[in-house]
């Protein structure tokens, strides 16, 4: 049912952070099924293909948070040769976006660009989007680096 009264809201925000190594090693870990190593809690659920690599296509589902169930996401830009992936994921009521792109830094550093793009299909994905954009930006994406780069620090420990 269309309401014509409704009217779709785009928020997008773009936070670049900075990880302790180089980008040969960091680039994988933004593939869904990598994630796992330094995001907790993070269980994609592969729709496509069989196995679990990441290409154009790959298909996952994740449990969801508040008024939405789960998160249905697709690689729907995969160019590991120019270091970038883009993510769309959807819900009844809302999509978005999560391109990465990566950069090499001086010392063996990589800088990874990231930026959320949402789109609300309706005014709860309106709202759920203008909050979850504010909640995930709060502190630019520091949470991210601070987790990456714990991570590859354990790794160079072992």
């Amino acid at each position: 049912m269309t309401n014509n009264n409704f009217k779709a809201m785009k928020f997008s925000k773009t936070a670049s952070i900075t990880l302790n190594e180089e980008i040969i090693k960091v680039f994988p870990l933004f593939g869904a099924f990598e994630e796992r190593k330094w995001a907790e809690g993070w269980n994609p659920v592969l729709i496509y293909p069989d196995s679990e690599i990441i290409e154009e296509g790959t298909t996952f589902k994740t449990e969801g948070h508040g008024n939405e169930d789960e998160y249905l996401w697709r690689v729907s830009k995969y160019e590991p040769e120019k270091l970038h992936i883009q993510y769309l994921v959807s819900t009844e009521n809302r999509y978005w976006t999560i391109t990465i792109k990566c950069t090499p830094k001086f010392g063996n550093k990589t800088s990874a660009e990231v930026t959320y793009t949402f789109i609300g299909l309706n005014e709860l994905g309106n709202e759920l989007n203008e909050h979850h954009l504010q909640r995930l930006y709060k502190n630019n994406l520091e949470d991210w680096q601070e987790e990456i780069n714990n991570y590859l620090e354990k790794k160079l420990i072992k």
